[in-house]
């Protein structure tokens, strides 16, 4: 079935910055993929400003991503790819992304640390010139491109084409650990269905001699060698770390731990294995549950004895803060993972946006939401924190020592343990904290499906469900070693290590890549034939400059001072540092052997093959009425 894309008017040739479609055919077939055959006489400018001489920003002429008019006709077949059901669908699942269990953990405790309230400053200064402008960045490229984080630079700049395997290996490596913490929850959350919350007395069989519950009625005093209830209860029945020397020696695997993380493998399978148009619908109850669960945890907080001594120490400004250049590396990387750039999920996910779609108010809508749950989540935190320090007796700074999980499974899950109505507010938590999970790991393993089946799409394009269920058993057998009794070691180990400067690095040349190899008027063209509009000067310096600049000056810092890595009473040895530095190499180390690869497969004098190498090699079909065209 063929229909003519002609005008009633025949038009001979085509007028310069015109799409040559007057005399195409539109070829149809049963498997809804489009055939536009092209019958004209010059080569097709690109729309907007970006179609002069079809010269790329790097100075190389792209010919070959040019569509001829002239001599043999040129077939062009599309396969029509999955887009969101609706605009929330992807609003939700972005949010839902980028607000995680970092969210209600960590932030609050690098606030207090950083100088309270004062922290705000340099928080706010690196999110406006560093973190938002990424994260606009990646929803323009994925939403323009319509590919995943390994083929997309095909059509950017093919020599950085092993960004994309570095972030699918950090995605692997971010999966293997991280839904270890949520099976955490998960087995309390199996606790709570309990008349009395098992943590809370000190005569289980897992209980020390130590163990001190100064809630009770009898009058107990609190020691230097006491331990909570509560803390036994998630060392030493949780993680069993009592039953491990340290990474040297990580003892057995829990078989409860294991179990719980198999549940959690097997939801989020069922999940995504359809695509977006099922996690699109998962993510209405992942990323909305969150914010009930937070607003009465807020007020049950806000209500409780010496709450307002936890606020206070939350947001006391410590101005002296502000002269130390940590509490600025803080804040820049507090913000950038929070936003979460780098891990290919931003990408998919607006590649399965519409052409047209408004991504610049998306951008700015989801990293403001973000950076508000995190500030309200201090106050959920710190007023149970201030009640702890009421009930011990204690400064707010004593109680606020655990940071990370420890805060979230041992400080409050202590003090819910002790409030009217403990059952009911253990459940909800601990449900949250598996929701806030769920999304970002649906997240995590869409940017690394997405981009395998973006680039072998003739393998595993049509077997995605099979993609999929490989994918989860991989990520399932890799969280192995931290499911055993000495695994927490292993999860800070990752924590630290296999994402951090990795991460950073690779957001730092996808920044470098897109501003000044592919070109920063290249890329501001694309947003106008997007948006309607070119970004202001404001967003072009920040992607040429501030923003690879505000990247490099937090992994310098990073790699000038690593962290000295000391979980409970385990005190990292020298080498695990070593160790960790290796599992971040592994992932980034693909980015330079690519490059090698490209420059030896690639023919031509040295010169050639480098200007080959930077210049895109495949066009990018850009919509027109009901098809969409080549751009050059």
């Amino acid at each position: 079935e063929t229909e003519p894309l002609t005008s009633k008017k025949d038009v001979s040739g085509c007028s310069k910055g015109e799409d040559c479609k007057e005399n195409g055919l539109l070829v149809r077939n049963p498997k809804s993929a489009l055939r536009l055959v092209e019958d004209g006489n010059k080569v097709h400018p690109s729309q907007g400003d970006k179609g002069e001489a079809a010269q790329i920003s790097n100075g190389y002429s792209g010919v070959q991503s040019s569509v001829p008019c002239n001599g043999e006709q040129q077939l062009m077949e599309l396969e029509d790819r999955e887009t969101w059901s609706k605009k929330i669908d992807f609003l939700l699942s972005v949010i839902g992304y980028a607000v995680d269990l970092g969210n209600v953990w960590r932030f609050p405790y690098i606030c207090y640390q950083n100088g309270g309230g004062a922290f705000l400053i340099p928080y706010t200064i690196m999110a406006l010139f560093g973190g938002i402008p990424l994260f606009y960045m990646e929803l323009a490229l994925g939403q323009y491109h319509r590919n995943g984080c390994i083929s997309i630079w095909r059509k950017i700049c093919p020599i950085f084409k092993g960004i994309g395997f570095a972030i699918c290996i950090i995605d692997l490596y971010v999966a293997s650990y991280y839904n270890t913490i949520m099976a955490w929850a998960f087995y309390y959350l199996i606790s709570s269905f309990t008349a009395e919350l098992p943590w809370t007395s000190c005569t289980n069989p897992w209980n020390t001699g130590n163990c001190t519950n100064y809630f009770s009625k009898d009058n107990v005093s609190w020691s230097l060698h006491s331990i909570s209830p509560a803390e036994e209860f998630y060392t030493r029945q949780v993680l069993q770390v009592h039953r491990s020397n340290g990474l040297d020696d990580l003892g057995g695997i829990s078989w409860q731990l294991t179990l719980c993380l198999l549940l959690i493998f097997t939801i989020v399978y069922f999940s995504i294995w359809k695509g977006v148009k099922t996690s699109g619908k998962v993510v209405w109850v992942t990323a909305t549950f969150p914010y009930i669960i937070l607003f009465i945890l807020l007020v049950r907080g806000a209500t409780l004895p010496g709450a307002w001594r936890g606020v206070l120490y939350y947001l006391k400004p410590d101005w002296q803060k502000l002269l130390a250049t940590e509490v600025w590396v803080d804040a820049a990387a507090q913000i950038f993972f929070s936003l979460g750039p780098g891990f290919g999920v931003l990408l998919a996910y607006a590649s399965y946006n519409k052409f047209h779609n408004n991504c610049y108010q998306d951008a700015l809508v989801t990293s403001t939401v973000n950076c508000l749950t995190s500030f309200v989540s201090g106050f959920v935190i710190f007023t149970v924190l201030g009640y702890m320090a009421e009930m011990r007796n204690e400064d707010v700074s004593e109680v606020a020592k655990d940071t990370g999980p420890s805060l979230l499974f041992i400080t409050y899950a202590e003090a819910i343990a002790n409030m009217p109505a403990s059952t009911f507010f253990a459940i909800i938590f601990f449900l949250m904290l598996l929701t806030l999970g769920l999304d970002s790991t649906f997240a995590g393993l869409e940017g690394v499906i997405t981009g395998v089946l973006d680039e072998f799409p003739h393998v595993w394009g049509k077997r995605r469900e099979l993609f999929v269920l490989g994918l989860t058993i991989v990520c399932f057998l890799g969280s192995l070693a931290t499911l055993t009794f000495g695994g927490a070691y292993v999860v800070k180990l990752f924590e630290e290590y296999a994402t951090g400067p990795a991460v950073l690095t690779v957001v730092f040349l996808e920044a470098v890549a897109v501003s000044w190899f592919y070109g920063i008027t290249q890329f501001c063209n694309d947003v106008k034939e997007m948006l309607g509009s070119t970004p202001g000067w404001y967003w072009r310096v920040c992607w040429i400059a501030i923003s690879p600049l505000f990247l490099l000056f937090v992994t310098c810092s990073f790699l000038s001072n690593p962290p000295e890595l000391r979980l409970f009473d385990y005190d990292y040895p020298y080498w695990t540092t070593v160790v960790g530095y290796c599992i971040g190499t592994s992932s980034i180390i693909f980015i330079p052997i690519y490059m090698v690869y490209r420059l030896v497969i690639t023919p031509g004098t040295l010169k050639e093959r480098i200007l080959k190498s930077i210049t895109p090699e495949t066009a990018t079909e850009i919509p027109f009425g009901d098809i969409r065209m080549n751009a050059v």
